[in-house]
């Protein structure tokens, strides 16, 4: 469904700066993978998704998604069929704009219907209301209210509903509850649990909770210098736990992995 090939991507080439942020990476994910990434900062999760969406060009090699070779197709092409959400809740979402719109915009960026509204149909607000009920807020009954009064959570979880509302080919997770407190968090994350399983998507993760990105998905891969250096799935990584995967990342990496952030979660 997915696959990167030998993915190469520098920063500040041919200075005293240059620093290579992936170095041959490659990953193969099947439909309906859903794959969390743990690494320390630094480690290529963020330039691995900016890869993917686009938003960074390759030095070298070659992406293909479902089929389509993406290497170098703009990043707003691949929105269509990517979708993506980051740390800050602020960044998914148009402010000024009511729910109801930021939805309507989300709906026809990503569905084969490219009409222009000038006003949402009828059917597309009963259809908007039904999806927002998921989220268990009580914004079907704000449809109108501008986002920008909404909180960090309710916002991040409307960014959610907004690039799954036509399931894209593909999810990435930036992190996207760790600017949330704790309990807005643990909603978030069960809502996209709800909706990824519900829709089959595929979908990367990238977390700093080792019990998280355990505990979340079908597999999980840990990063360090612009590499995979583990990938384990299914009970191969319910068995190793955290302590086992971190003993394993430490052999095949070479160091242990010393992000307290990592190390501290629970």
């Amino acid at each position: 469904m997915l696959d990167a090939y030998n993915v190469n991507v520098s920063f500040h080439k041919g200075t005293v700066n240059e620093k290579k942020a992936l170095t041959d990476t490659s990953l193969h994910l099947d439909k309906g993978d859903f794959v969390t990434v743990v690494g320390s900062n630094g480690a290529g999760k963020s330039t691995l998704f900016n890869a993917l969406s686009g938003t960074v060009d390759v030095d070298s090699g070659r992406i293909i998604l479902d089929g389509k070779d993406i290497t170098f197709v703009p990043e707003h092409k691949r929105s269509v069929y990517i979708g993506r959400l980051f740390q800050d809740p602020l960044m998914g979402t148009a402010p000024h704009m009511t729910i109801e719109e930021n939805l309507a915009i989300a709906f026809l960026r990503a569905s084969s219907n490219k009409r222009f509204f000038s006003r949402i149909s009828r059917k597309e607000e009963d259809f908007f209301r039904e999806r927002l009920k998921l989220l268990d807020m009580g914004l079907e009954d704000r449809t109108k209210s501008q986002v920008g009064l909404l909180s960090g959570g309710q916002r991040q979880a409307l960014t959610l509903l907004m690039a799954t509302l036509v399931p894209p080919k593909l999810l990435l997770l930036d992190e996207h509850t760790a600017a949330l407190d704790p309990g807005t968090a643990t909603k978030v994350l069960e809502l996209t649990k709800k909706i990824v399983n519900e829709k089959n998507i595929t979908c990367l993760m990238v977390t700093h909770n080792m019990h998280q990105a355990i505990e979340m998905g079908n597999r999980t891969l840990m990063m360090d210098s612009g590499k995979i250096v583990l990938d384990v799935k299914g009970k191969e990584r319910d068995d190793y736990g955290v302590e086992g995967l971190l003993d394993l990342f430490a052999k095949k990496s070479g160091s242990r992995l010393d992000d307290d952030k990592i190390l501290m979660a629970g």
